[in-house]
């Protein structure tokens, strides 16, 4: 994978964690600093370890499905991908204003579940998994503290447009492997 698909990568995967994030700038009256900071080092972080979790877990099992890895890629992005999309037309959710660890800790987990998937994908298409990681965790951090900004400026206009868009950009990548495998396209 070239640089441009794994930020699109990134953007794709940090749309739940930018939609929770505006959600949580919503909850806060008086925003500091701090509160995009913790935001964004919970899901930039979680969003790099279960990529990095799941590519070593694939990398353990891809002498059994290397013939169909792209098909595998392309299922799982799909699917990881419509359910987004199908989760922007679904009602916000109620999140409280706590940024405690208790709070955050089960946030990232579930907005980071995705990437687990995405990680045994990335071990079957032979990408460097630390620069992967380290910019899927970067980029979910910038979109996760700048979240916490404008949901606290502008409120839940954004977070639909958010996951659709993400669910998109995964489910054109997951496209795009297939097509790229079958020869049909050659970029």
């Amino acid at each position: 994978m070239s640089i441009v698909e794994i930020i699109l990568l990134g953007i794709g995967l940090s749309m739940d964690a930018f939609a929770v994030s505006i959600c949580k700038g919503l909850s806060v009256q008086k925003l500091k600093p701090k509160h995009c900071l913790i935001a964004g080092l919970y899901f930039g972080g979680f969003q790099a370890l279960m990529p990095l979790l799941g590519y070593f877990l694939g990398r353990q099992f891809e002498w059994l499905i290397t013939n169909i890895d792209h098909w595998i890629a392309f299922v799982l992005l799909g699917i990881i991908g419509a359910n987004m999309i199908k989760e922007s037309f679904s009602p916000a959710e109620k999140l409280n204003n706590s940024f405690t660890p208790k709070e955050m800790l089960p946030l990232a987990v579930a907005t980071s579940i995705d990437a687990l998937a995405v990680g045994v994908t990335l071990a079957f298409l032979k990408t460097d998994i630390w620069s992967s990681v380290s910019i899927i965790g970067v980029t979910t951090f910038i979109l996760s503290a700048i979240g916490v900004k404008i949901g606290n400026l502008f409120g839940a206009k954004f977070k639909s447009k958010a996951e659709f868009a993400g669910g998109a950009i995964l489910i054109l990548m997951g496209i795009k492997i297939l097509l790229q495998h079958l020869g049909v396209i050659n970029f």
